[in-house]
């Protein structure tokens, strides 16, 4: 009886804490903070592998901040993102649902990806000619890996989760993306200028 009763507790807790955590009054920095988490998160298993295979010697703090960073510009428009969506297209017949990741892999996604290079320029004190450069040498691969990822991804987004999920589920799914965005960011190999 005591465990039972130790367990309803531990749901009844857990349960207060996702609803506080996912309450409008939160849900930005909630949103926010998984963003940062994981793109933080993505860039330590990112430079771990790069270590283990020889590439760096030791691990970056200010290359996993600055990914953190570019988690919380991509948090933030993300999270506005989805509401302005579900708020233009509401429903989420399979018609509409297609219509939601067609919108969203050809507005949101290049603007995250736009996102992600200009907050990683300005923390990296780039100049306007090496963002450029490098958002042409780099941007079309994280682009064709959204387009990969995401459309399935994005079908069980928009069908299943109500909007105060929808961050959670895409940094859930992002970790793996996050890898290779860090990956893609910093990889200096066969890279033609």
């Amino acid at each position: 009886m005591n465990v039972a009763r130790g367990i309803g507790f531990i749901f009844g807790r857990v349960n207060n804490i996702k609803e506080y955590l996912f309450s409008p009054k939160n849900l930005l920095y909630t949103n926010v903070g998984i963003s940062i988490t994981l793109s933080g998160t993505g860039d330590i298993l990112e430079q771990h592998y790069e270590i283990l295979k020889g590439e760096w010697d030791r691990w970056s703090f200010i290359r996993t901040r600055n990914m953190a960073i570019s988690g919380l510009s991509i948090g933030i428009v993300c999270h506005y993102w989805y509401n302005f969506l579900d708020a233009k297209m509401a429903g989420r017949t399979i018609g509409i649902v297609l219509k939601k990741v067609i919108v969203d892999q050809l507005i949101c996604s290049p603007l995250c990806i736009s996102m992600f290079f200009l907050t990683l320029a300005l923390l990296e004190n780039s100049s306007l000619a090496e963002f450029k450069d490098e958002v042409r040498r780099k941007a079309h691969r994280l682009y064709i890996a959204e387009w990969v990822i995401w459309p399935p991804a994005q079908v069980v987004n928009f069908y299943f989760l109500p909007t105060r999920y929808r961050v959670l589920y895409d940094n859930t799914i992002s970790l793996g993306y996050d890898i290779y965005t860090s990956h893609v960011k910093h990889d200096t190999r066969g890279v033609s200028s």
